[in-house]
């Protein structure tokens, strides 16, 4: 139960170790594409936009492989958890379950992969229904076609006669998230004695109320090759002009480095990286990479605008594969990250505040090389502090990055 110092919080579990043998040979169901991205990617992704979901954890396709290629998938994404999923869902569920902190975490979410286009609007009112008081909650969808019952004929291949037509007014299609408070599902796994498709039917079976809130038509499960087909044309439908203007995410970002001089007796100076380029006859500066500080402020700008974390967050000093790495190497895996979270990049605008170089002469040279990294335009500009501080005594540089980020709707 969530506490002062263990405030509540929500996760969601996404089993997707299924192979999805209906949809054809081929990858795992999840890995799978629809409009150029993974299935997954868009169902993580619609959990996140929701505002309500503070931990993702993904049972990934069990194998090193699969694991890795999911991994490697959702990097950047945020707060996203990757555990080998089981044989059966039920049990790729409560690995995923295991996976979430013990404390803090009230609210949970169960999210099939394959209704990777739910709108965000209905994972919010799933949590919001639960956190009322409900102990687990469904979203549903009337159903539409007619429905009859099938009586089997003696002889298998033979078609089944009709039983009897089946009132529809009473039934409902059930779609995911499917949210519990953590205590009902946690001992509606405990007492399963079988492999169940349907966490809600788990709860039923001990009795404890389910409680239905309006689903969406969008949540469908991609489960066919034609739910593949039907998908690519909501996507379509999504990514068409809108009337409404989409408001622009502004990031910030601040990177300060000192000058290596012949007195850093532990460090060796090196030549001078800087936007992106070379600047002969020049000290380098100090850090854990190239220590570029225009990309390096260009990255946390980013993110910011994001709400992706820092460079440190991204980027730490404690992973050895960014020592030493160029500025436009952070930058452009900067870019991919917050593309992958969902957003289009509008520009990039840096200003370099420090006596030495003097960047008027290859501004245009740069912006093209920051340009390139990002995907983006990138403006780059330059300041003095007329004396003052520690730039003004050619000290070090400080970079001062503004990005301008759009969600996609």
């Amino acid at each position: 139960m969530a506490t002062e110092s263990t405030p509540a919080r929500t996760a969601a579990l996404v089993p997707a170790a299924g192979r999805g043998e209906r949809l054809g040979p081929g990858a795992p169901k999840a890995l799978r594409a629809i409009g150029g991205e993974p299935i997954l990617l868009h169902a993580v992704r619609g959990l996140l936009a929701s505002g309500r979901v503070d931990l993702v954890v993904v049972a990934a396709p069990p194998s090193e492989e699969g694991v890795a290629e999911v991994r490697r998938m959702l990097a950047g994404l945020g707060p996203v958890t990757i555990v080998p999923g089981g044989p059966t869902r039920q049990q790729s569920v409560a690995l995923a379950l295991a996976a979430v902190p013990a404390e803090g975490y009230d609210v949970i979410l169960v999210h099939d992969a394959a209704r990777a286009l739910t709108p965000p609007a209905t994972v919010a009112a799933v949590v919001d229904a639960v956190r009322s008081g409900h102990p687990a909650v469904i979203p549903v969808l009337p159903v539409a076609d007619t429905i009859k019952s099938a009586v089997p004929g003696e002889d298998p291949a033979e078609f089944p006669a009709v039983g009897q037509t089946v009132d529809r007014s009473g039934l409902r299609a059930v779609q995911t998230p499917q949210g519990f408070s953590r205590d009902t599902l946690t001992r509606a796994h405990a007492a399963a004695g079988h492999d169940a498709t349907d966490d809600a039917g788990l709860v039923e079976s001990l009795g404890e109320p389910v409680t239905m809130i309006p689903g969406h038509v969008e949540a469908f499960k991609v489960t066919t090759p034609f739910d593949l087909v039907l998908a690519e044309a909501v996507l379509n439908r999504r990514e068409e002009p809108q009337m409404n203007p989409v408001v622009p995410l502004v990031g910030i970002g601040v990177d300060v480095h000192a000058f290596a001089t012949e007195q850093d007796v532990e460090v060796e100076p090196r030549p001078l990286r800087l936007a992106g380029l070379d600047w002969p006859g020049q000290h380098g500066l100090l850090g854990h990479s190239d220590a570029d500080v225009v990309c390096h402020a260009a990255c946390n700008a980013l993110f910011s605008a994001a709400g992706l974390g820092d460079l440190g967050s991204n980027f730490g000093t404690a992973e050895p594969e960014w020592k030493g790495a160029a500025g436009t190497v952070l930058l452009a895996e900067a870019a991919r990250r917050v593309r992958a979270a969902g957003f289009v990049i509008g520009n990039v605008a840096v200003q370099v505040v420090g006596v030495r170089p003097k960047i008027g002469p290859r501004r245009a040279e740069a912006e093209a090389v920051l340009a390139e990294a990002v995907g983006a335009p990138v403006r780059l500009s330059a300041a003095t502090t007329d004396g003052l501080g520690f730039t003004g005594r050619a000290e070090g540089l400080t970079g001062i990055a503004t990005a301008i980020v759009f969600p996609v709707s």
